[in-house]
Parts: structure tokens; sequence; C-alpha cells
């Protein structure tokens, strides 16, 4: 039987937008259940491009769905794709300023209440993601050492 993330995502190409979002020196991640090779993947926060949605009004929309804050969109950095079967997708990736709003776990409005994937929310410092495994981290941040790094990744990877 299929998981919730491939029933939902699967077996298709899917449009993402990403959201580098600091506090200082730290980085804004989502954790996600039923995905990755361990079944748990932190993420910047993001989500899927709508059909006539422009790339900037999905990531405002999508950050805003995922963590409850409203956020300025102030350049756009690099693309990755990602291709771990079944699912397909290529990532873009906006540097984002928060405008307003309160930082909260936020929901999925594609599944329902009782299948939501994201469990966790929080800014995570360089030195935390240093050690965490990079089986549960986004392939972008494997390697990145500090803020400066990931604001230097420009172009299109495919980790």
């Amino acid at each position: 039987m299929k998981n919730i993330v491939e029933q939902s995502f699967g077996n298709k190409i899917r449009l993402r937008v990403c959201g580098l979002c600091f506090k200082q020196d730290e980085l804004l991640l989502v954790k996600h259940k039923g995905v990755g090779a361990k079944g748990i993947l932190w993420t910047p926060p993001g989500g899927g491009v709508e059909f006539g949605e422009s790339a900037e009004e999905a990531l405002k929309r999508e950050f805003e769905e995922e963590t409850g804050l409203k956020v300025a969109i102030k350049e756009f950095l690099f693309a990755n794709e990602v291709i771990t079967p079944p699912l397909h997708a290529v990532e873009l990736f906006f540097l984002v300023e928060i405008t307003s709003g309160t930082l909260c776990l936020g929901s999925d409005p594609e599944l329902s209440k009782e299948n939501q994937v994201m469990k966790a929310i929080k800014f995570v410092t360089f030195s935390e993601l240093k050690i965490m495994d990079p089986k549960t981290i986004h392939n972008t941040l494997h390697g990145v050492t500090d803020k400066k790094s990931l604001l230097n990744m420009h172009g299109y990877f495919k980790f």
C-alpha cells in the first residue's frame, strides 16, 4: 500500500518553491514524516506551485500555510532537482524575510487532518545542522557550514 506522500505527490514531476528564512544565524526548518531515507526529513518551508500561480505567490502562500508567517521575497538563490522515486521535484530556493505573523506549525491543505506529514518547526543553528544525520536533512543542506555558505549557493544543483 502506498504511503500518503507517494499517493499525494508521487510519480509525477512537481515544481516546488522553498524559502530560506533566518533569525540571526539560525535557519527555519520543518520536520516531515514519511519522507526521506529514514522516514523523517527536515526541510526549509515551501511546497508546490499551483497552475496559474507565480513562484513568488506560491512561496508566500506555502510559507504562511506551513509556518504562520508572512514573508517578503528578497532574492532567488538556486534551483535543485530531486529524483528519489517515487518523488521527482524541481525546487526553486529563495531568500525570504519575515514581515509579520507568529511562528507555529501549520498544515498541508492537500492532506487530511489525520494524514499531516509536518510534525515540527524550529529555527536550527548551523552547529545543530552539522551534527544531524544527513539522511534526515534536505540534500541542499549537506555540507553547509554556516549562513554565508548557504547564501553563496547559486546555480542548478542535483545532489
